[in-house]
């Protein structure tokens, strides 16, 4: 006989149903490791008054103007607060988040895939999108040293990529090793689902919680 590994899907049944569900946990904030400091909370206000005026209509997919409930109006928010001259984008999948981001900042985006941006059948990218958005085909987080000097220069970093908290940890600890110029935000998705919950609850850096103002999944800040 072959016995089948249980897993908590198989132990807890959703006690709702939605169009898409995610197991996660609440967890105390009186032993969490990390707070936010000033820079976080008053950036994330900010970020959060501009994403109320938002309007990605003109990206014509429902999911990018559903705010809350989805991060892109919020990136766009932080867009306007920092006004950064470089933005580094890790997961560029079908390029809805930088084309959320690219209109409200005057600097440079460059994205971070391990496959090109044509190669997914749903992209939203044309070849007219290039010039201030640039794509590296590269996994970042073996080829780190090739990009350290680029990455010196982000004033904003949005990951987005594996969500199996090891990869996340992996380019935190990574980022935590660079002499940026100036301070940056890590903008981190699905920070509430199930494999990721060890990964940001172990982050000792500045830190926020933004989901109620971005991704259903989890939305949260670092300042390193």
């Amino acid at each position: 006989m072959i016995w089948k590994k249980k897993t908590i899907r198989d132990l807890l049944p959703p006690p709702v149903k939605a169009s898409h569900g995610e197991y996660s946990m609440i967890l105390s904030a009186c032993d969490e490791p990390a707070k936010p400091n000033d820079f976080l909370i008053k950036t994330g206000l900010k970020a959060i008054q501009i994403a109320a005026k938002v309007d990605l209509s003109s990206l014509q997919n429902e999911m990018a103007n559903l705010w809350p409930g989805e991060h892109y109006r919020l990136l766009a928010g932080f867009m306007q607060a920092l006004k950064p001259d470089l933005v580094i984008e890790i997961g560029t999948s079908t390029g809805l988040s930088a084309l959320a981001m690219l209109p409200y900042f005057a600097g440079k985006l460059v994205t971070f895939d391990i496959k090109p941006w044509d190669s997914y059948p749903n992209t939203v990218l044309t070849p007219d999108c290039f010039g201030r958005l640039k794509q590296v085909v590269a996994d970042i987080s073996i080829d780190f040293e090739k990009y350290r000097s680029l990455i010196e220069k982000a004033d904003f970093i949005f990951i987005d990529a594996t969500h199996d908290g090891e990869l996340e940890k992996k380019l935190l600890d990574l980022f935590a090793s660079v002499q940026f110029k100036k301070p940056p935000i890590l903008f981190f998705d699905d920070i509430r689902v199930w494999t990721m919950l060890k990964m940001w609850r172990e982050i000792r850096f500045p830190k926020l919680d933004l989901t109620s103002f971005g991704h259903w999944s989890g939305s949260g800040i670092v300042a390193l």
